[in-house]
């Protein structure tokens, strides 16, 4: 059974719209909303007058171009902390079989 839905009113660019969401989603979407009606007055104000529709896929075509830049950010971070950890483990391993060996050889 999937949890209740219940109306949220957001507003962008002075615009109202309704969306349904259950009450655990509720804050990150007026988040969401939040962030995208920045966004697309930031647009809106930069200049030559657009519809609402190019503000919309402008606005979209940033949002997606962060957000790919942000996934891109993480694979990096995430290659340099598996090699990171492939070293630190090749060291450890270097170094308890150096002391196994030491301790064979002092037998």
């Amino acid at each position: 059974m999937s949890d209740p839905t219940e109306p949220v009113s957001i507003t962008i660019l002075d615009r109202k719209y309704q969306f349904a969401c259950t009450p655990q989603e509720r804050k990150a979407l007026i988040a969401a909303a939040q962030h995208l009606d920045e966004q697309m007055k930031a647009i809106k104000e930069g200049g030559r007058l657009l519809s609402l529709e190019r503000i919309a896929l402008q606005a979209a075509l940033n949002l997606s171009d962060q957000v790919l830049r942000m996934k891109q950010l993480e694979e990096t971070r995430k290659e340099r902390i598996d090699n990171k950890i492939r070293m630190l483990a090749d060291q450890l391993a270097e170094h308890v079989n150096g002391h196994a060996e030491d301790a064979l050889n002092s037998r």
